[in-house]
């Protein structure tokens, strides 16, 4: 496996990560813990995954747990994200309120615990709140750096001002947004930010919840707490209108042999050579077919002919967390 480095934190990672999510919620069926933990051991024994990706939020602290148990006997040799949500979880109300230096502490000591680990590789603010200080955050993560607890941190959908005011108190090491030939968002300015700043940027999602892998239709059903029931790009009448779009990545596909998923990651790993996508993946030839993507090979005018494509390209729907917390089983800071 190719590798990466996310900004001058020296945090060296592959150059495609595993991002764990799926394994306990949020996209219907999960695998049972036993086959969860075998698929993240083998993406890091037969694939060289070095990045693997939670949250305290994911399945309320379950995912934490899992990933703990998964990768304990290799976790020195793997680079372990998490986030904190600045909203209370269970069990965490405080009066001096979640995003304050104490309930930033309580949230990484029980993310410790349950992922059996003393550090936190790069530690995620999960979302920042558009009245909350980055400065202030950014000095408590400090404190933790310098602790020894985390090794870097980073923050999950910000603004371009937010990450540099909270850049120019504590370095950030990577963002973590959403991105993908679905939703190109961070190209407005938080890539050239990234850039410019030296920063790494993880890019999840990035098949649009599956739709990039050409597996879903209008037809196919969400049922659960699978999140696609209230994204809305997976309304049935946007899954029909988005069909160019999947035109266009399998005819490029096909040109390069490879998948319609595969072209997506590759995509992302041309526009820029900081960017780590991290998909979900809960089947062997999930792990073969990403995995593999970092093998697929785009030249600077393939490029420039697929954005150009692209550019006439509408693209119908979204996510957003206001939609997703209508399931009632993420809690968040909701952003529009």
């Amino acid at each position: 496996m190719k590798k990466r480095r996310l900004g001058k934190s020296g945090l060296e990672v592959s150059a495609i990560g595993m991002g764990c999510m799926g394994f306990s919620h949020g996209y219907g069926a999960v695998p049972s813990e036993g086959e969860s933990i075998r698929l993240m051991r083998k993406a890091y024994d037969e694939y060289g995954c070095t990045l693997f990706d939670t949250a305290e939020v994911y399945a309320t602290y379950a995912n934490e747990e899992l990933v703990g148990k998964a990768l304990k006997p290799i976790r020195d040799n793997v680079i372990l994200t998490t986030k904190f949500m600045p909203v209370f979880l269970p069990g965490q109300e405080i009066p001096e309120g979640k995003l304050s230096r104490k309930g930033l502490r309580n949230a990484l000591e029980s993310s410790l615990k349950r992922l059996q680990t003393e550090y936190i590789d790069l530690y995620y603010e999960h979302r920042v709140p558009e009245d909350s200080d980055p400065a202030e955050v950014a000095f408590w993560m400090g404190e933790l750096i310098q602790e020894g607890k985390i090794r870097a941190w980073g923050q999950s959908e910000p603004t371009a001002e937010q990450i540099r005011i909270a850049h120019a108190v504590t370095p950030l090491a990577a963002v973590q947004n959403e991105y993908s030939l679905m939703q190109r968002r961070p190209e407005k300015e938080v890539l050239a930010t990234c850039q410019e700043l030296g920063i790494g940027f993880e890019a999840y999602s990035p098949m649009g919840g599956g739709f990039l892998s050409g597996k879903y239709d209008k037809d196919t059903k969400f049922t659960g707490d699978d999140v696609r029931r209230v994204i809305t790009r997976y309304r049935r009448e946007n899954m029909e209108a988005n069909q160019p779009l999947l035109a266009l990545l399998w005819a490029y596909a096909a040109e390069k042999r490879a998948t319609p998923a595969q072209l997506a990651l590759a995509w992302l790993l041309h526009k820029k050579d900081f960017i780590v996508p991290i998909p979900g993946m809960r089947k062997d030839e999930r792990l073969a077919e990403n995995f593999g993507a970092a093998d697929v090979a785009l030249l600077p005018e393939e490029l420039a002919e697929i954005d150009k494509a692209l550019g006439k390209i509408a693209i119908h729907g979204d996510r957003k967390d206001s939609d997703i917390v209508k399931l009632g089983t993420v809690q968040s800071v909701i952003l529009e």
